[in-house]
């Protein structure tokens, strides 16, 4: 049985970190990624990153140079390190993985299998 396990979130004053974690077990998935919803908003990608090659990473253009994405084989876990958090990264996140490898990344369509989510609110 595939699970993606969320932890991490919590509240946090603006400018500081959160690191989120998605353990992954069930199966070996070609890529991970998160995604986040804010209240009233569609769900919006956020990160993602090939199993296989770690250098192969994507994000948002709204957390480039803030968050970063990462993954330890070894523990079949995806991380993001959340940095300079701001008020509008305030959502639910959520953990994503693909099966068969797709050239996109940046689309819910692309994404098998989606963990319970972790809430992150940035107060001001």
């Amino acid at each position: 049985q595939v699970q993606l396990v969320e932890s991490g979130g919590g509240l946090v004053q603006a400018g500081g970190s959160l690191r989120l974690s998605c353990a992954a077990s069930g199966r070996t998935f070609s890529t991970m990624g998160w995604f986040r919803q804010a209240p009233g908003r569609e769900r919006e990608f956020v990160a993602a990153t090939r199993w296989n090659n770690g250098a192969m990473i994507y994000y948002a253009d709204s957390v480039k140079d803030r968050f970063t994405i990462s993954r330890d084989r070894a523990k079949s876990t995806v991380y993001l390190q959340m940095n300079s958090l701001k008020p509008e990264d305030t959502a639910n996140y959520y953990c994503a993985a693909m099966t068969i490898l797709r050239v996109g990344v940046r689309s819910r369509d692309d994404y098998n299998y989606w963990g319970q989510g972790t809430q992150v609110t940035v107060s001001s």
